[in-house]
This record gives structure tokens, sequence and C-alpha cells, in this order.
């Protein structure tokens, strides 16, 4: 009969377990098919750009929409592997080791993001030379989440290049690995986008998809013959946008610091390089990490206390263990109002615990006793429960502590201070001269052949499709 119980909670577990990774996956894919219409809509975008800074921004996104929907799907074969995995390892039925304790998870935020620049004496303090222009950006990955800060136009004219947004991971272990990728477009580099208007409605009609592609292509053949009026859309007239990976490096837990370091940067280019930047060679940043045992509660409950030095005198409190403290209230509604607690009970790395059980014949509650030492002087404060499950789940949840305090180290010594990133608003330069959706307004059709044909699209609803997309792009993002 207790072998029959066994099987059934760890098939009850196996069931929760599949259903969790069936949750996880579906919020996954539907990360992956948000990514695949933003792509989309990137592509959109760089096939109407008129103007360079558009087309950078356009690029840009595109890279960081690739990157995103590589790592989705990596992290979704992942978790298929290990369904598989777990399906065709040991059965429910076999014994073995218990589980193993896991670290909990927590924030990591970098801010502050400074990356100094090392041009000649000539050019920075002669200003002699061409005055070249960079467009660069940073790519922030960390698991399967990637971030990216806003696109930075640098010169001779910057010492470094400077961040001002703070880029948060709600997601993370200690062991997480927080990997900086500076990219970088020379301005003055020549693209790959052409101003033949068949070359762009070959990539409008790859990027919307067979029917609609079928309809620009139609709509495109029709135009040379009909005599209609047609919607004109701009077509290029400067060359596309490269990036080129500048620099890396990998940040980790050590890192973690609540003030400003300087790390080392691993370049990736040369001076021959045409995208090459005078890199000093490190990145300046504030990288702070908040484990969730430091922010969130991890138990609480009604408990006799037994102060130091008061042996005969207990206490009936209601006990919170949040971070470093269990918080001693007189009252639940004192600690959900955030009333100053009675007092608190220190925890840390060199607290002892110990627990004992009901003594029948005394008739002694369970007990707990949590001991800290202050120079030569000893403190023990003793904790009394009414049952043995809520024994056992103080025990828990002091050793559950414990644990995360020696993988997430020294981010347990105080609360971190963690930066609310701000909203991010569209790129300056289309904050001044308007979105694409704005410059693609209806105008008449141009001689054929001219200096400034452009692209004839009869169809109406290929032209709503694409003005709701370029209109609603950046709120999106």
């Amino acid at each position: 009969m207790q072998d029959r119980l066994h099987i059934l909670e760890d098939l009850n577990m196996l069931y929760i377990r599949q259903m969790a990774l069936s949750l996880e996956d579906t919020e996954l894919q539907r990360k992956l098919d948000h990514e695949i219409r933003m792509r989309e809509g990137a592509c959109k975008l760089l096939a109407a750009c008129s103007q360079r800074e558009q087309a950078l921004e356009a690029t840009k996104s595109l890279l960081v929409c690739n990157s995103r929907i590589l790592s989705y799907m990596g992290e979704l074969q992942r978790r298929k592997e290990a369904q598989v995995l777990g399906k065709t390892g040991r059965r429910p039925s076999d014994s073995g080791p218990p589980a193993e304790r896991s670290p909990c998870r927590g924030r990591v935020c970098i801010s502050d993001l400074r990356i100094p620049l090392m041009w000649k004496d000539t050019e920075y303090f002669k200003n002699k030379g061409d005055l070249h222009r960079w467009a660069v950006f940073l790519l922030l990955q960390l698991g399967e989440q990637i971030q990216d800060t806003e696109m930075i136009l640098v010169d001779r004219t910057l010492t470094d290049i400077s961040f001002q947004n703070s880029v948060l991971f709600t997601e993370a272990g200690p062991d997480f690995e927080l990997r900086l990728e500076l990219y970088g477009a020379c301005m003055e580099e020549e693209g790959a986008l052409t101003g033949a208007p068949k070359r762009l409605a070959t990539k409008l009609s790859s990027s919307l998809g067979r029917s609609s592609g079928r309809r620009v292509r139609a709509s495109l053949d029709s135009a040379g013959s009909s005599g209609g009026s047609p919607i004109l859309l701009p077509t290029p007239a400067v060359g596309g946008p490269r990036y080129h990976l500048l620099a890396h490096t990998v940040l980790t837990l050590a890192a973690v610091q609540d003030g400003f370091r300087t790390h080392d940067l691993t370049l990736a280019s040369h001076e021959e390089n045409p995208a090459w930047l005078p890199l000093y060679g490190s990145v300046c940043c504030r990288l702070a990490a908040q484990p969730l045992c430091m922010t969130q509660p991890s138990a609480s409950g009604s408990l006799r206390v037994q102060q130091a030095g008061e042996r005969q005198c207990w206490t009936r409190v209601h006990a919170v263990l949040k971070g470093t403290s269990i918080f001693c209230y007189r009252r639940p509604e004192d600690a959900d109002a955030g009333q100053e607690p009675l007092f608190t009970i220190a925890i840390n790395k060199e607290t002892r615990v110990r627990a004992g059980e009901l003594d029948h014949a005394s008739g002694r509650p369970f007990s707990l006793s949590i001991s800290n030492w202050y120079g030569d002087n000893e403190v023990t404060h003793t904790l009394q429960t009414e049952s043995r499950e809520a024994l056992q789940s103080w025990r828990e949840a002091l050793w559950q502590l414990f644990f995360d305090m020696s993988q997430w180290k020294q981010c347990c010594d105080e609360i971190m201070r963690i930066e609310t990133p701000a909203p991010r608003k569209p790129p300056p330069v289309l904050a001044k001269q308007g979105s694409l959706y704005h410059e693609m307004v209806l105008s008449e059709p141009l001689a054929s052949g001219g200096p400034g044909e452009g692209l004839l699209l009869h169809d109406n609803a290929i032209s709503a499709e694409i003005q709701a997309l370029l209109s609603s792009y950046y709120s999106d993002r």
C-alpha cells in the first residue's frame, strides 16, 4: 500500500512538472511568434526607409529580433530534449536520491554603461582628418533573455560612449552569465540597399508573405501598363547599413557590486576594418542583483518567542522571515500595514539554528533556537511553534535561506538598489522628422525612369497593412 502511494505521488509530480513545462513552452512560443512578427515589421521598415538614420534603426531592430528568435528556438529545443530525457529516464517507481535543492531566482540590472574611447591626438586635440561617424548600440543577453540599448551616434567629439537607459533582467540564477556585445556601423560605409524599385518590391513581397507578395507583384506588373492613380512609396536613395561586432565581454556574479566598476572588453575589430572604432578596451557600469529571498517573504506565522536573557518571558508574535531577518510583529495587520516590528532576529551566514521536538514527558512544545555571535557574546532566541508541520516549515525556510545565501554570496549582504528602466522612446531622428508612416503620403506618380522614381502600388489593402505596421512599430517596441 505504501509503495502504491509513493507511485501515485511520483506520477502526480511528473504530471505537474509536465503541465508546468507545457505552460512555459506556450509562453515561450508566444514570445517567439511575437519576435517573428516584429522581424517582418523590421524588414518592411528597412525596405521602405528613405533616410540613412532610419535604415540604421530598422537594421538594428532586425538584428535584435534575429538574436531573440535564435535564442528562443534554442531554449525550446533544450526544453524538448530535457522533456524527452525525463520520459525515457528512470521510472516513477524507481527509488533514487531526493531532488537537489535549487537556489532562488533573482533580478539583475545593469546601468550607467560607459565605454571610453581612445582617439589619436591629431584627431581629438588638433581636430584633423575626416570627421567619421559611427552608429553603435549594445546587445545584452542573459539566458534566453535579450535586451538592447538605444542607438548612439559617435564621432571624435566624444570621449566615451554613454548609454543612459538601465537594462533589467527579471529571471536570473546565481550562475548567470550576462553577455555584452557592442555593435557598430560606420555612417560612411556603403551598404546594400538599392534604389531600384524592382529590388524593393522583391523585398516587400518576401516579407509580406505569399498571398500579399503575389498581390504586390501583380500590382507592379499592372502598374507598368495601366494609367491609374497608384500610391507612391519613397525609394531608398542611400546604401543600407551593416553592423559589425566591435567588442564583447561576459559578466557573472563576481562582477556584482553596489557601485561603479570597470571591466575588460575583448576587441573584435582592428584599425583596417571599415567599422573600426578606437575603443580603449574596457566598459564601466553598475551591475546589481536582487535575489528573491531578499525581497519576498519565505515563511510567516504565529510564534512564541523567548528573547535572549529573558528565560521565563515569552511573547506571542506574528513572525515574517524576509531577507536576513525574522521580523516579529504584534499582529498580522501590523506586518501588512508596514509598521515597525516589535523586534527582529538577525539571520546571516554565521547564524546557528537548532530544532527540537515535543517532549511528551514535560509537554514542551516544538522549539527552534537561533543563535548569533556579537563579538564574544552569543545571543540566542528560542521560537516555539504549535505543530510539527509548522516547525518543519520554518526549518525548511531557514535551510533554503542559508542555501540561497551560499549561492548568491555578496548579493545577500544587503538589498541592492535596482533601477526601474524608463519606457523606451522613439529614436530622436524619428521624433524630429516623424515616423515613416507620415512620410508615406499620397503623391503624384513621377515620370518613369526619372531621378525620383519610386515604387508604385495599386493595392490599397497592402498599403493599409504597411501603414498600420509603421505607425505602431515604435509603440510596440
